[in-house]
C-alpha cells in the first residue's frame, strides 16, 4: 500500500512529493492533466521558498534558472517615471518550477502519473482508498489533495469552501512575445484613465508574462483574453510604436477569489495549497503559501506513519496552517486595494503588494 498519495502535481503537490520521498515515504503523485503545462502563472519565490527548496536540493536549480536582479520600470499616461528594484527573491515561471521539482522527485524514484483523475474517496482507519475515472482503485494510507482552487478532491469529502468570488474577472493574464521590448525590465505601463498593462520577461524564454485590465464588452461586461485584446490594450496604455504582440501560448482571465476551506482536514485526507485557500495575487503569496503548506503536511505525515500509535500527530498540521490561510487572505486583501490604489499615482506599481 503507498503510504502517501497526492493529487495534483503543481508546485504544492510536487514539494509535498519530494519533501516525503527524501523521508523514505512511499509516495505516488497523480494528475488529471495528460502532460505538464509550459505557462508562466505564479512567477515568484519568497525566500522563505528557497528554505524549502534548500532542504529538497531543488534551490540551485531554481536560482540558476530565475533572475533575482530585474527592474520594475513604471511609466505614466507613457511617460517613463521610475526605476525600482525587484526586492527578495527569484522571478521564475511556475512551469520551470514544476521541471525542477518533477527531475528532484524522478532523482528519488517517483514520477507523475498523468491523465489520472480522482472520481471517488473513500476511508476508513486503516487508511483511503482513491478510484480514479478509468475504474482503476489506489489504496493509501493518507491523501493529499494538492489540485488546486477547483479542487476535485475538496468537493469528494465535501469540506466547504467559504469565501467570495466575483463575478467579473480583475485582469486578463498571458504569455506573449514582444520582440523590440527591452528584457531589462518588469514594464508597467498605467494611464490617468485608469487602464494599465505590464509586460515581465520571463527567464531563460523569449517570452513575456502579461497582465492587464480586462477590456469592458459594452454592455456591462469584459471581453475574455485574446491576442488581439493584448494589441489594443498595449496600443493603449502603452503606445510604443512598432512593437507587435505575437505567439499568445496562455490566455486566462483572473477573478478575485476569497475563499478558504472549512478545515484541512477529513480523516485521513488533507488539503493543501490552492486547494485549501485562494486569495488576490498581490504580494505573490499564493504559490509561495501552497510550498508553506507542503512542508507542513510532509512534517506531519512523516510524523505520524512513524509512530502510528499517535493519531494525534496528524492534529498538528491544521493546527498550524489554517490559521496562516486565514491570515495570508486577510493580508492579500489589504495587499490588493493598495496596489489598486497606488497605481493611480505616477511612479507606483505592483511593488506595494510587497510591502
Amino acid at each position: 500500500m503507498t503510504d502517501v498519495l497526492i493529487a495534483g502535481s503543481g508546485p504544492t503537490g510536487l514539494t509535498l512529493a519530494c519533501d516525503l520521498a527524501l523521508r523514505g515515504v512511499a509516495v505516488r503523485i497523480l494528475d488529471r492533466r495528460t502532460a505538464p503545462h509550459r505557462e508562466s502563472r505564479g512567477k515568484g519565490l519568497l525566500p522563505s521558498s528557497l528554505e524549502v527548496f534548500e532542504s529538497l536540493g531543488v534551490a540551485e536549480a531554481v536560482t540558476a534558472a530565475g533572475s533575482q536582479d530585474l527592474v520594475l520600470r513604471k511609466y505614466f499616461d507613457g511617460e517613463h517615471i521610475t526605476d525600482t528594484p525587484m526586492g527578495d527573491g527569484v522571478l521564475i515561471g511556475q512551469w520551470q518550477i514544476e521541471q525542477a521539482l518533477r527531475d528532484r522527485l524522478a532523482g528519488l524514484g517517483v514520477r507523475v502519473e498523468y491523465d489520472c483523475a480522482l472520481a471517488a474517496v473513500t476511508q476508513d482507519a486503516a487508511g483511503v482508498r482513491a478510484e480514479l475515472a478509468d475504474g482503476s482503485v489506489v489504496p493509501a494510507r493518507y491523501l493529499a489533495g494538492c489540485d488546486g482552487g477547483g479542487s476535485t478532491t475538496r468537493g469528494l469529502l465535501e469540506i466547504p469552501f467559504e469565501g467570495s468570488t466575483r463575478e467579473e474577472p480583475a485582469m486578463i493574464v498571458g504569455d506573449v512575445r514582444a520582440p523590440g521590448l527591452s528584457r531589462d525590465f518588469w514594464h508597467q505601463w498605467f494611464t490617468s484613465e485608469g487602464g494599465g498593462i505590464l509586460l515581465c520577461p520571463m527567464p531563460g524564454t523569449d517570452s513575456f508574462q502579461l497582465q492587464a485590465a480586462p477590456e469592458p464588452d459594452g454592455m456591462g461586461g469584459c471581453l475574455p483574453a485574446s491576442l488581439e485584446g493584448f494589441q489594443r490594450i498595449f496600443d493603449r496604455c502603452a503606445g510604443v510604436p512598432g512593437i507587435r504582440l505575437t505567439d499568445a501560448t496562455w490566455l486566462s482571465s483572473w477573478r478575485i477569489n476569497v475563499r478558504v476551506a472549512a478545515r484541512m482536514r477529513e480523516g485521513r485526507a488533507f488539503l493543501a495549497g490552492d486547494a485549501a485557500h485562494v486569495h488576490p495575487i498581490a504580494g505573490g503569496l499564493g504559490m509561495n503559501t501552497g510550498i508553506q503548506d507542503a512542508a507542513a503536511l510532509a512534517r506531519t505525515l512523516a510524523a505520524a506513519l512513524a509512530d502510528p500509535a499517535r493519531p494525534d500527530l496528524l492534529d498538528a498540521y491544521e493546527a498550524e496552517r489554517l490559521p496562516a490561510a486565514e491570515e495570508v487572505v486577510a493580508d492579500t486583501e489589504r495587499r490588493w486595494e493598495r496596489v489598486v490604489d497606488a497605481v493611480r499615482t505616477p511612479g507606483r506599481g505592483t511593488e506595494v503588494g510587497r510591502d
